[in-house]
């Protein structure tokens, strides 16, 4: 079996009718937002000239983005380029945020997933996970532990990533259970399960830290250009409930149902334990990567379990977060990968530049051009107008009605455009409207941050939704109605979550 990869600025596998509708909606797209630009450009407003101008840039990218027009990297790269052209700031200040401390962060954290991907730790978990006697010939708990490895896989790699990881595997053990069963209405809505269950696992888990998808990070960037400082142990604190609690809807409404009455027959499980066995046995590349992690991740962890222990004013906690921010400790992770030797005879190391190197560098541009614009709407005043407008339009609106608008406009943009330009588009709004309506920004904004993971519905919400529905197991109509299902469900878990227990983090 072989992992695909599905970069940011690249389509994922679609289906004839599904790329039919993408290249439209790019046709359409490519003509709308020149015409929104020009008339937002030309309109008169009382906003001041340079807020005027970039309202009408990042409309134009907003059509772009929501309608995929352009690659998603090239998209926010075009914004911070019109800044400059039409002189909104010169390009030293567009292009700072392009050095945000937080894209250092996304960098090492994905040269980390690249060296679990390459020395196949990923895959071991996996397959150790998958082959446990616990699981017995009991399909309900084989898919139980399927969708926990993807989750919490999904906590440290990309979404997408962790899907092209699981989708083969869940695939052959189909193969070995539906040898019999081909006909079997039973086989098809617990292949159905499965699939959707690849997807959904890897989309909600990403929510649980701060790396786990890149919503998360524009989110904690965003909050923190606003004054909110959410560390990398509070996030896990309030998030991992939550998916926690998503995930035990997932497994009452989807998995239990279709199965209960399925039973593995001994070539299902031997499948599983055949690919372990390919791996052979475990090697110096794994287990560096395993130090490198393990180090990365404690180093994420304790200066915000120090603050909770210690008090955010105690010294020890405070030297912490200034000499050892989650940037910081993932870089220390990425280049002891760098040092660490598989083979110090050839001078062999637990990975390469080249390897490296094939990180997602589209995130990182789109995480920047979105920061940028984020951080020039602020500085010319836009946030603050577009705030005001929308609190004139509701008044006396509050915390609790921020959040639950906010959180459920993410969910409905996500399924129309991809997560990322969801988060990109929605999160500067929820600061800006909870900025002029006089309240925090942290519980409105980090609703619309975990609300724009939440896309299930339709094959072009996400690539992992894409990647499933190509194997022909999901119907259109039951992925928009078990999408359907958790996009409320989650709705009601987000909001929840944050209103309730948000006060524990702030």
């Amino acid at each position: 079996m072989t992992r695909a990869r599905t970069p940011v600025g690249s389509p994922p596998p679609y289906a004839p009718a599904e790329a039919h509708f993408n290249r439209r909606r790019a046709t359409i797209g490519l003509i709308v937002a020149p015409i929104i630009f020009v008339v937002l450009l030309l309109w008169p407003t009382p906003l001041p000239v340079p807020a005027q101008r970039l309202a009408a840039i990042m409309s134009l990218m907003i059509v772009l983005w929501m309608t995929e027009a352009l690659p998603l990297p090239a998209t926010a790269l075009v914004g911070p380029m019109l800044a400059v052209l039409m002189g909104v700031a010169p390009a030293a200040t567009v292009f700072a945020p392009f050095a945000d401390p937080i894209i250092f962060l996304f960098i090492g954290s994905f040269i980390l997933a690249e060296a679990m991907f390459v020395h196949r730790l990923d895959r071991r978990m996996a397959f150790a996970a998958l082959s446990s006697p616990w699981i017995g010939r009991s399909g309900f708990r084989l898919l139980v532990v399927y969708a926990a490895v993807t989750c919490v896989g999904s906590m440290w790699m990309s979404n997408t990533a962790t899907t092209a990881m699981m989708f083969p595997l869940g695939l052959a053990v189909l193969a070995e259970i539906g040898r019999e069963r081909k006909q079997d209405p039973a086989f098809a809505r617990f292949a159905m399960a499965m699939m959707l269950v690849t997807s959904f696992s890897a989309s909600i888990g990403g929510m649980g830290t701060p790396v786990g998808t890149p919503p998360n990070l524009i989110g904690k960037g965003l909050l923190q250009q606003a004054g909110v400082d959410i560390s990398f142990a509070s996030w896990m604190l309030l998030a991992v409930p939550i998916v926690a609690a998503i995930m035990l809807f997932v497994i009452a409404w989807l998995i239990w149902p279709v199965s209960k009455a399925i039973h593995l027959g001994e070539d299902a499980r031997r499948a599983v334990r055949e690919e372990l066995d390919k791996l052979g046995r475990f090697g110096a590349g794994e287990r560096n990567v395993v130090i490198a992690f393990g180090l990365t991740a404690l180093l994420w962890v304790v200066p915000g379990l120090t603050q909770a222990v210690l008090g955010s004013s105690h010294v020890v906690a405070q030297r912490l977060n200034v000499l050892v921010p989650e940037s910081i400790a993932a870089l220390i992770g990425a280049v002891l990968l760098f040092l660490l030797p598989v083979n110090w005879r050839a001078r062999q190391f637990t990975i390469t530049w080249e390897q490296a190197a094939r990180i997602d560098w589209g995130i990182v541009l789109l995480f920047g051009g979105g920061l940028a614009m984020g951080r020039l709407a602020d500085s010319t005043g836009l946030s603050g107008a577009l705030g005001h407008w929308v609190t004139g339009q509701f008044p006396g609106i509050g915390t609790v009605g921020l959040t639950i608008v906010f959180t459920g406009v993410a969910i409905i943009l996500s399924e129309a455009a991809s997560n990322t330009a969801a988060a990109n588009i929605i999160i500067p709004m929820a600061i800006a409207v909870s900025r002029a309506a006089g309240v925090s920004p942290f519980e409105p904004a980090l609703g619309a941050t975990l609300g724009a993971s939440m896309g299930f519905m339709m094959p072009i919400s996400t690539p992992p939704n894409a990647i499933v529905y190509s194997s022909g197991y999901i119907p259109i109509g039951a992925m928009m109605r078990q999408g359907l299902a958790l996009d409320i469900a989650g709705f009601l878990i987000i909001v929840g979550g944050i209103l309730g227990f948000g006060w524990l983090i702030k």
